[in-house]
């Protein structure tokens, strides 16, 4: 019986590379894959998915609009597929993961999705939540802080190195706009201490 896996993380902790390897172990053994990515994610060309160690794969983009079940079900009909690899899985809408789940319970495909977690404000993005809630299996892959903990959120700052507060949740970019930490050296820098404070006292009443 196929499954809908999440694999999630802050960045740079390898989901890409571990998508590619994936890929290639099912690859290797004379099956076909199929690997998913967002149009909008373009840092190196569209249609594309590449690691920070250099590996790197071709890809069939994606709209958010787009309908997956019915995208993969054509690639399956024309070739049959044994494994779906979805890159930067968090910009997926919450139907697109619902979309996800039908290609692994009526097509009996295994779908693997990497993403990010949570933005660089803590909150958590659309496809992330629902792959959380409705995959059949959850799998975290771990960064480190420079503190030396676990990482598991992201900061995004700005060209002069500063935390960026406030914005647009999507933003594309690399080591060059964000940074991963854990929880604390997180709260530390994003949130200023009226509104830790601020927060503190909500949760309180």
């Amino acid at each position: 019986m196929a499954k809908l896996y999440f694999y999630y993380s802050s960045m740079n902790a390898g989901k890409s590379t571990s998508l590619l390897q994936s890929s290639y172990n099912y690859r290797e053994r004379g099956m076909n894959t199929l690997i998913l990515a967002p149009e909008l994610d373009n840092r190196y060309g569209v249609g594309k998915v590449t690691s920070r160690i250099g590996l790197e794969s071709d890809a069939m983009i994606f709209k958010s609009t787009d309908d997956l079940y019915q995208l993969i079900q054509q690639q399956h009909n024309n070739d049959t597929l044994h494994c779906v690899l979805v890159d930067e899985a968090q910009f997926l809408s919450k139907e697109q993961v619902f979309q996800l789940g039908e290609v692994t319970d009526k097509l009996n495909i295994p779908v693997l999705a990497y993403g990010l977690r949570t933005d660089f404000r803590g909150e958590p993005f659309e496809g992330s939540k629902y792959l959380m809630a409705w995959s059949d299996n959850l799998k975290e892959l771990k960064a480190i802080c420079h503190c030396g903990a676990k990482a598991t959120m992201v900061v995004r700052i700005s060209d002069d190195g500063t935390p960026v507060r406030e914005g647009s949740q999507v933003e594309i970019g690399g080591n060059d706009r964000y940074v991963s930490m854990c929880r604390r050296h997180f709260r530390e820098l994003v949130f200023q201490d009226g509104e830790t404070s601020q927060n503190h006292s909500a949760v309180g009443k």
